[in-house]
């Protein structure tokens, strides 16, 4: 009689225990708001798997070609997130529908992005050093690299705090818009180049030899190995005679017009309002 009293007590117990169970149920049997969000899942993780499937643009892509590229990319996610619709059958984001405006921005869009993507690969290329990691930053500030236009020639100035293995420096000049630098001065055959020890110092030179119009000037290192490393770059606009002489008559022309508003101001009210 125990044991069939102990086994009542135990098989009544039994839901008692399961309610306080930990409850493990499939993602696919949750409610309708929960089916929402699988679709969404759904929809990022085929998005991740066309990333994952993207290969590396080749080479011989052009440029147009790889525009497009992107561009068919990009239509085609944002149409995916454009038919998402919840369970009443509203979009989730009916600002995404796409239409030909739209579409010639995102080309424009992706053309930026291919060009840069080809402009960084070019630098990656052409550049070696501590240049690398900054050089559009170096060419447009000019950090590192320090000049100054005197009568029509370009003085340079850059300096070194360590120079364990470094033999001497190379001086590099190229017109802007074009990508070949051609030496312009060597340690070679430029005492002033060599290297002033394993301190480093301040180095100098002057370009007497070079005309009118955008340069693009680079220092690049040499070491004992005959390894080249680029370390600082800078753009100099060196304008003609004609262009200064202009630029001071506009100058001048600026502030003659000031003086005359000033004057007729005081002219039509003498007493400054009172």
């Amino acid at each position: 009689m125990k044991i069939l009293f102990s086994s009542v007590i135990t098989l009544l117990a039994v839901p008692s225990v399961v309610a306080f169970a930990p409850v493990t149920q499939p993602k696919a049997f949750v409610t309708a708001k929960s089916g929402n969000v699988g679709r969404l899942s759904a929809f990022f993780m085929e998005e991740t798997e066309d990333k994952k499937d993207d290969a590396p643009v080749e080479e011989s892509l052009s440029l147009e070609e790889e525009v497009e590229m992107l561009t068919r990319e990009e239509l085609k996610k944002t149409k995916k997130a454009s038919n998402l619709r919840n369970a009443n059958g509203v979009d989730y984001a009916p600002w995404m529908g796409i239409n030909e405006e739209d579409e010639d921005k995102i080309r424009a869009i992706m053309k930026e992005k291919a060009e840069a993507r080809r402009k960084r690969e070019e630098q990656e290329r052409n550049v070696s050093g501590a240049l690398l990691m900054d050089s559009q930053q170096q060419e447009l500030s000019g950090s590192g690299l320090r000049t100054k236009i005197i009568d029509g020639q370009v003085e340079l100035e850059w300096s070194t705090n360590k120079e364990d293995n470094t033999k001497g420096f190379l001086v590099k000049r190229r017109p802007a818009k074009t990508t070949e630098f051609n030496v312009v001065a060597s340690y070679e055959d430029w005492g002033p180049l060599l290297s002033k020890g394993a301190e480093g110092g301040v180095y100098r030179y002057l370009d007497t030899d070079v005309s009118p119009g955008g340069w693009v000037y680079r220092i690049t290192e040499c070491d004992n190995s005959n390894q080249e490393y680029d370390i600082c770059q800078c753009l100099v606009e060196i304008e003609t005679e004609a262009e200064q002489k202009g630029a001071i008559f506009a100058a001048v022309g600026i502030g003659a017009i000031a003086l005359a508003a000033v004057a007729a101001g005081l002219l039509l009210d003498p007493l400054d309002g009172y």
